[in-house]
């Protein structure tokens, strides 16, 4: 198992507001928490807000022109707020952006070197074999270069570099997203693997709610920027309305939102 850091990861945002361009609001008034040794799930459709959190969270809205107005975010007891994206590397948070984004041109091995730049080579060589004893399948591939992998592979590579940094927290942002299901289901069984190792806490932006419920302990679901339901994982797969609106269980006509689904059940319980 990956050698980590002294684990002190609860994440709290509380009553976050993003803003681009100073006008449009990506998120409004959203808090949660994500507790030391936990996997703890974002879900929603697209434009939900997800994206735009976890990025709030790293640091890195300024190039979108996208800025945290409203509300705080601190971690291990420290605000993040005033850090630099760098910075908040240091502090133990490493996101996996979506779509990956390796170095194309450089080997597997390279893409991880690169996660671990900033330790010590002997403890940088510690962590390279568990990365490649908790994805098997780029043990063979160590020396071929990473833009001839397969999309699954690709995903491994860019989580196997996060870890490196041996972080206290890793945010994952759609990693099933275009992969297939057999790829998906080893990727899955290797973030569950982290977190029952309890060195790690994880935060994960899916929007494959059942899969994403399956592994996690908790969950929040997003509708146009704002948190509308959340609760522990099996509470929330047992959810009448996340059944019926996320794990597509009802496709019943006319049902535009979570808060539809809500409103048309108080409706139909108080007519009973």
């Amino acid at each position: 198992m990956l050698s980590q850091a002294p684990l002190n990861a609860d994440l709290h945002v509380v009553n976050a507001q993003v803003l681009y361009d100073g006008v449009v609001e990506a998120v409004r008034d959203v808090s949660f928490s994500v507790d030391a040794g936990r996997i703890v799930c974002l879900l929603g459709a697209n434009g939900a807000g997800k994206s735009t959190l976890l990025k709030a969270i790293s640091g890195i809205l300024g190039p979108e022109k996208g800025a945290l107005t409203k509300g705080s975010i601190t971690f291990a007891g420290k605000g993040l707020t005033a850090l630099s994206s760098d910075g908040i590397v240091r502090k133990g948070i490493v996101q996996v952006p979506e779509g990956r984004r390796l170095f194309v041109n450089l080997t597997v091995e390279e893409n991880l070197l690169m996660g671990g730049f900033t330790v010590r080579a002997a403890e940088r060589a510690v962590r390279l074999e568990s990365v490649y004893s908790l994805f098997p399948d780029l043990t063979d591939h160590r020396h071929r270069v990473a833009g001839y992998l397969s999309g699954g592979q690709q995903q491994m590579v860019a989580i196997g570099r996060a870890l490196m940094s041996s972080p206290s927290l890793l945010m994952l942002d759609e990693p099933s997203l275009g992969l297939a299901p057999k790829i998906v289901e080893q990727i899955f069984a290797a973030i569950s693997s982290l977190r029952d190792s309890g060195d790690i806490a994880i935060l994960l932006v899916e929007q494959n709610a059942r899969l994403a419920l399956t592994i996690s302990d908790y969950g929040y679901v997003l509708e146009r920027g704002r948190v509308v339901f959340d609760g522990d994982a099996a509470t929330l797969l047992g959810s009448p309305e996340i059944q019926e609106f996320y794990l597509g269980l009802d496709q019943s006509a006319g049902r535009k939102s979570l808060r539809d689904v809500k409103h048309y059940r108080r409706r139909k319980r108080w007519l009973a």
